[in-house]
Parts: C-alpha cells; structure tokens; sequence
C-alpha cells in the first residue's frame, strides 16, 4: 500500500488568522491537484506565536478550525492532519490538532501535552493529558506536537497501539534545526515506523524558523526535505516497507515494561 503526502512548509502571519487561514485554503487547492491522500500543516498556523494575544486571536472551542478544515477536506477529497492551532474552551487556552478525513469528518483532536518554556507555551497554555492514534487514509497513525518531540517515552507510549505514520507539526526555531533531524530520523528508526514532519519558514518577533520539513522511512533514511523557503513538498510513502523492518527486529514485543521507570 502506498499513499502520497503533501507537506505545506507554510510562513505563518504573526497574529493574523485570516491570512493564515487563506493560506491553509490554498495549500489544500494545490496539493489536491497533485492527487495526494494526506495534507500536513504546521504548528500554531492560525496565530504564530503571539501567545499575549490569544485572549482575541484564539479559535474558540476549535470550530472555525474544524469547520474550515472539514469543508476543505470533502470539497478536495483529501485527509488532513490539520497541525496545530490555538485554541479557547472556558478561560483556557491550549494548542490543539484536528485530524480530519476525506469525508470531512474529524477523526481525532490533541492538546499538546509537553509544554515549551523557551516560548512561553507553559504561561499561557494548558498541557493536554491524552494519546492521540487514529487511522487515515487507512493507515495506522498518530501525531504530536514540536516539543513532544523531545519525550521519546510519549512517542512510544502511544506507537505502542500499532502506528505505521508518526506526524509531527511544529514552529521549530532554525538555530535547533539540526536536532530536529536527529531526533525524528531517531523516532522512526526506534518505533520501526514513517515520519512525516512539517514545520514553518519565516520570522516571527522572537525567532527565525527555516523548514526543513521531512519525510523519513523506518530505516531513519530521510525521503524528502522541504527546504528553507514557503512551499508544498510532496513524498510517496511505501508502507509494504514496514515488513520487512520490523520482522527480523521485533522491538515491541520484545520491549520489558515493568524494568521501564
């Protein structure tokens, strides 16, 4: 089985939801007619991160997001793993993933559970506290959230469920873009699983982002990289692969929870 992606490495407008949103819609528009089945977003597309203005600027209970989402993804028959956005339910605010089928059904949503202190998610955000796995175009998945990629315990506790894709959405800052790749080819290589990866280009007040969206096999091999510039990149992938990686080395079910502290 095979499925194409489209990764949209996006510059993210500082506090301004209308035009990121016109982004979103466009990105949509142009990958469907590259006939792929998954659209992946970046983290905080909706607000960058003006985390001050959220009180304003955060979507609330999600369901501009939602509804933009769902509309994009039946009108344009794709999937989409929305990346992330900020959100508001009662007097708090979290940064929350929607997962929404061709249908235009959402089929999964996550409040980022690691919270980032060098940018100030930890004063104004609340942490979520669930897993978030679900199928998409048929395929076994689950995603999280930049610094979520740090926990390398979070990601196995929820590839532990059986996951052939690992998304991660994220505003990651270029002056760490080498860790990034580090830490997501080793991602893939100890869950025996694909990743696909897209973070932001642009500035914002405090930070530079450069890209580097990735697409990466179980082996650890990167398949594609987007670059440093705004743009959609696009990636086959093979999931037969997963066989053969994971037969000669079964490394969850020979994995010893109750040594694991």
């Amino acid at each position: 089985m095979k499925i194409k992606v489209a990764l949209a490495q996006l510059n993210i407008e500082f506090a301004n939801p209308q035009v990121n949103q016109a982004k979103v819609k466009a990105a949509v528009s142009a990958a469907a007619q590259e006939n792929v089945d998954v659209v992946v977003f970046p983290e905080m597309w909706n607000t960058g991160y003006a985390l001050d203005q959220l009180g304003t600027l955060a979507d609330e209970d999600g369901k501009k997001t939602q509804a933009v989402l769902a509309r994009l993804a039946g009108q344009f028959d794709v999937n989409i793993v929305g990346g992330s956005v900020a959100t508001k339910r009662g007097d708090q605010f979290f940064n929350t993933t929607y997962v929404v089928d061709r249908l235009g059904q959402v089929v999964a949503d996550y409040d980022k559970v690691h919270l980032f202190g060098l940018m100030n998610e930890d004063r104004y955000l609340t942490a979520g506290d669930k897993e978030n796995y679900f199928r998409l175009a048929g395929v076994p998945s689950a995603s999280f959230i930049c610094y979520d990629l740090r926990f390398p315990e979070w990601v196995r506790t929820v590839a532990r469920h059986g996951t052939d894709i690992l998304y991660f959405s994220a505003e990651w800052p270029a002056k760490r873009i080498a860790q990034w790749k580090l830490m997501l080819q080793a991602r893939a290589i100890e869950n025996q699983a694909f990743v696909v990866a897209v973070n932001r280009v642009g500035d914002d007040p405090d930070n530079q982002f450069n890209g580097h969206s990735l697409v990466i096999d179980p082996l650890g091999r990167i398949i594609v990289d987007a670059g440093e510039t705004e743009t959609i990149a696009y990636a086959v992938v093979d999931l037969d692969q997963l066989a053969a990686v994971r037969g000669p080395i079964p490394v969850f079910s020979d994995r010893r929870p109750p040594l694991y502290h």
